[in-house]
């Protein structure tokens, strides 16, 4: 598939709401796309902020995200290795030495469930060429920062987003990030 393509195909999305309230436009959204994607991928425009969750034809769930800040966020495609409700979390060494104030507290780890856990009610994690990255769809107990470019790199949802995708997807999802 060529980029431009793909781009092209998630620009021309239209948005049909799931409900009878359009809210606001990070909500989960039924959508149709002007192109055909394969049932059970996720896609991710970093540019616009959503991923998809295509359906098969050109339909798909799409979910307002978060995504890493300039220069930090995941790029390509990945495989989802494993699946966890409120999983523990960690930071990189990388993450500690970029902002020891921030993450360096952290070193440690901290629990599913604590407040300052990042990775929030759950995480899909992804794996490229059968290794794991550090890069997670999870999660977020920050709802305010959906639509910005605002984390480590990982893909985020609101709490209820990612148990919403959670229950949908198994392990071995293809996950494309553009």
């Amino acid at each position: 598939m060529k980029r431009r393509d793909f781009l092209t195909g998630f620009a021309a999305c239209t948005a049909l709401s799931s409900t009878a309230d359009a809210g606001n436009i990070y909500d989960r959204h039924i959508v149709t796309m002007n192109r055909s994607y394969p049932a059970g991928q996720i896609h991710v425009n970093t540019t616009q902020r959503f991923l998809y969750l295509t359906t098969g034809g050109n339909r798909a769930l799409r979910y307002g995200v978060a995504v890493g800040a300039a220069g930090r966020e995941f790029r390509g495609q990945a495989t989802i290795s494993r699946k966890a409700m409120w999983p523990s979390w960690r930071p990189t060494q990388n993450m500690i030495r970029q902002e020891p104030a921030v993450y360096g507290p952290f070193r440690a780890g901290l629990p599913g469930r604590h407040p300052q856990n990042p990775m929030g009610a759950a995480a899909l994690y992804l794996a490229q060429g059968g290794h794991e990255t550090f890069y997670r769809i999870h999660g977020t107990h920050q709802p305010w920062s959906i639509g910005q470019g605002f984390s480590s790199g990982c893909v985020r949802l609101t709490n209820e987003n990612v148990t919403d995708l959670y229950q949908r997807v198994r392990t071995g999802t293809q996950v494309f990030v553009t």
